[in-house]
C-alpha cells in the first residue's frame, strides 16, 4: 500500500518512477502485479480525440462607454448571449454563420485564441441607462481578455461503441464517413492509453483530480454528462459507451499543439483536445488494472444506419483487432480506421510522465466520488 502523501514525497524529490500506460504492460507481464506495484509510483494515460460537448468561458472587459452583450459573435461564430454584461460561453460545435459545409465553427475560435491570433469580436446589446452602446466591433486575444478558460461537458468517454454502415449508400455521421454496405469501421478511443479504461471503476479519479488539459493543467470538476456507471464490461471494462468527466483548465496555459477545431465533413465541427490523467500505484489491484492491454479492451460493432436510439449491435472487437487496420466480421475483412490519434495520445502521456518525473505535478486525492450505479435517461417525447 503506497498513498498519495507517499507519491508526492517521491515526485518532489525527483525520485518518483512513472510509467505510461503503454509502457507499464510488458512490466506487468513479466513481474506481476504485485512486484510491479511496489516498483511504480504513477501511471500517466492519454487520449487525443473530439470531445463535442466542450467549450469556453471567456469574459472581455468592459468598453468605454460599456455594453450589455446579449448576441455575440467570435470569427462569425456564435456565442452565448444569456449571461452576465461581457460573460460568454461559446461552444465546440457551434458553426460560423455562412459556413457553407460547416467548416469553421467554435473549436476553430478555441484553437485561435490559444494560438494567440486575433479573433473578431461583434457584439450587440438593447442599450440601457447604465450599459448605454447598442454594438462594438472589434479584435481581441487571449491576452487581452481577463478570464478565459474551458469547460467542458462531457470530455473522456470510457469506452465508445465502433461505427459501421449496411446501407447502399454512404452516411457522414460524427464517427465520419462511413462507407456503403460494411466497407469500414471506424472507432474513437485510445484503447489501452485510455484514461478511463485504465480505471475503469474510477477509484483513484473523481472530483478534484488534477490532470493534463490541452497542454496545461487542469482539473476535474463533476461527473461527466450521460455518466452510464452501469454499462455491460468484459474483463471488467465497459464495452461501450460509460462513464465520462466534466473537466476545467485555464485557457492561457494551453498549448495549440493539444487543441484543434475539427471539420466533422457534412456533419458538423468539434475540438479535438488532449487529456492525460495520472493514477496513482496505491496497491496492486489499481496497478493490474492500469496495466490494462489492447487485445483485452473490447468495444461494440454498431450501425449507423438505424436511425432509432438502440442500434443494433453486429458484434465485439478488440482494440487490438481495431488497431490492426482491418477487422473480419462473418467471414468479410473490413478496413478500420481511428478517428483519435494513438500517436498525440502516446505523446501526452509522455509530456505528463515528464512533468512528474521532473517534479513540476503532484497529484491529488479526488475530494468527491462519482456514482457507483446508474444509467442514462432517455428523453420522452410528449404531445
Amino acid at each position: 500500500m503506497k498513498t498519495y502523501g507517499e507519491i508526492n514525497e517521491r515526485i518532489r524529490q525527483k525520485k518518483a518512477v512513472v510509467y505510461t500506460a503503454e509502457e507499464v504492460i510488458d512490466l506487468v507481464r513479466s513481474k506481476g502485479a504485485e512486484k510491479a506495484a511496489e516498483q511504480v509510483d504513477v501511471v500517466t494515460t492519454g487520449t487525443f480525440g473530439a470531445m463535442c460537448s466542450s467549450g469556453a468561458f471567456l469574459n472581455f472587459g468592459h468598453s468605454d462607454p460599456p455594453i450589455r452583450m446579449t448576441d455575440i459573435r467570435l470569427n462569425g461564430v456564435e456565442a452565448y448571449g444569456g449571461l452576465a454584461a461581457v460573460d460568454t460561453y461559446i461552444g465546440a460545435t457551434a458553426v460560423r454563420e455562412n459556413g457553407g459545409e460547416f467548416g469553421y465553427g467554435g473549436g476553430h475560435v478555441i484553437e485561435e485564441l490559444i494560438a494567440g491570433n486575433k479573433v473578431r469580436l461583434r457584439a450587440w446589446g438593447p442599450g440601457t441607462d447604465c450599459y448605454v452602446r447598442k454594438d462594438i466591433d472589434t479584435y481581441i486575444t487571449l491576452d487581452d481578455i481577463n478570464e478565459a478558460y474551458l469547460f467542458n461537458p462531457r470530455n473522456c468517454y470510457q469506452n465508445y461503441a465502433s461505427a459501421t454502415n449496411t446501407l447502399d449508400r454512404t452516411l457522414y455521421t460524427y464517427m465520419g464517413k462511413l462507407l456503403p454496405r460494411m466497407k469500414n469501421v471506424t472507432y474513437s478511443t485510445s484503447g489501452q492509453l485510455s484514461p478511463l479504461l485504465n480505471d475503469p471503476h474510477l477509484e483513484t479519479i473523481g472530483g478534484g483530480t488534477r490532470i493534463f488539459l490541452g497542454g496545461g493543467e487542469g482539473y476535474v470538476a463533476w461527473q461527466g454528462t450521460q455518466f452510464n456507471a452501469s454499462a455491460p464490461e468484459r474483463n471488467g471494462v465497459p464495452t461501450t459507451g460509460a462513464r465520462t468527466l466534466a473537466l476545467i483548465g485555464d485557457m492561457k496555459q494551453m498549448d495549440r499543439e493539444y487543441v484543434r477545431g475539427m471539420e466533422m465533413y457534412r456533419y458538423g465541427t468539434s475540438l479535438a483536445i488532449g487529456i492525460g490523467i495520472p493514477i496513482p500505484i496505491l496497491n496492486a489491484d489499481v496497478m493490474k488494472r492500469a496495466a490494462v492491454s489492447d487485445e483485452e479492451l473490447y468495444t461494440n460493432l454498431v450501425d449507423y444506419s438505424v436511425t432509432e436510439k438502440s442500434r443494433a449491435v453486429l458484434g465485439q472487437y478488440s482494440y487490438a483487432e481495431l488497431r490492426s487496420g482491418s477487422i473480419n466480421h462473418e467471414g468479410h475483412k473490413i478496413r478500420t480506421s481511428p478517428l483519435s490519434s494513438y500517436r498525440k495520445a502516446r505523446q501526452v502521456a509522455e509530456k505528463l510522465k515528464n512533468w512528474i518525473e521532473h517534479g513540476e505535478f503532484l497529484l491529488t486525492e479526488s475530494t468527491f466520488k462519482f456514482p457507483e450505479t446508474g444509467g442514462v435517461k432517455p428523453l420522452e417525447v410528449r404531445r
